[in-house]
């Protein structure tokens, strides 16, 4: 699971800005698929400044598009194909501070179908789901370094002295209500990120709890 960029999310959101984009973004959810000529009567635009807002919208992530003739007609004189859109499949969501709720939910669900499946305790399941989880974050992301995937991750590192510090907690409200078992999870997915890079031997990330940062902390051995 590749993170979208802090500026891929918004870009994402801010592309509704515009009242006109808002307007015809509603419309796409409301049809389901819908044509330039078909946005532009039913909001009352004209169709270039329809295909504009469209176009801009499925740029930034939020629709997405395909090609079709939708006059019934094939061959010779049968017109163009129309471009027809509709929602992205892509999630994007914005959280300030940096929340990542559903990487935490993929972690935890992966946990519980592990111990329905076979019957591993679930602090054990879930250990395994996190550094799994890690692993693959750390697999996934080509040639980045540990600052950029935890930053990716709402982690918000810095360096501080010979270990990294981490200001912000991701699963932040989960952990403040089962503070063990999300921290423990959060130790485990860190220690499979810094195992799949592959590169960071001398790194380890241990339990630290304080005021204002998240519960682990990454250190040199």
């Amino acid at each position: 699971m590749v993170a979208e960029t802090f500026d891929e999310r918004v870009t994402g959101i801010a592309a509704l800005e515009h009242p006109i984009s808002r307007r015809v973004y509603r419309e796409v959810l409301e049809a389901g698929e819908v044509s330039r000529d078909d946005v532009a009567g039913a909001v009352g635009l004209a169709r270039s400044v329809a295909a504009f807002h469209l176009d801009k919208l499925e740029s930034a992530g939020l629709l997405a598009s395909r090609f079709e003739r939708v006059s019934g007609r094939t061959g010779p004189g049968a017109g163009r194909p129309a471009k027809l859109y509709r929602r992205a499949d892509a999630e994007i969501a914005l959280s300030l501070p940096p929340r990542s709720y559903d990487l935490a939910g993929a972690m935890l669900a992966d946990a519980v179908s592990r111990a329905g499946a076979d019957g591993t305790p679930v602090a054990e399941a879930l250990s395994e789901a996190a550094r799994g989880r890690g692993e693959q974050v750390a697999q996934e992301a080509t040639a980045a370094s540990l600052m950029t995937l935890l930053r990716e991750h709402g982690f918000e590192p810095r360096a501080d002295g010979s270990s990294i510090a981490l200001v912000n907690c991701p699963f932040h409200a989960l952990a403040a209500e089962h503070t063990a078992l999300v921290c423990g999870m959060n130790l485990d997915f860190l220690t499979g990120v810094i195992s799949g890079l592959g590169a960071h031997a001398n790194l380890t990330a241990r339990l630290a709890p304080s005021p204002g940062h998240c519960c682990v902390r990454i250190e040199r051995t």
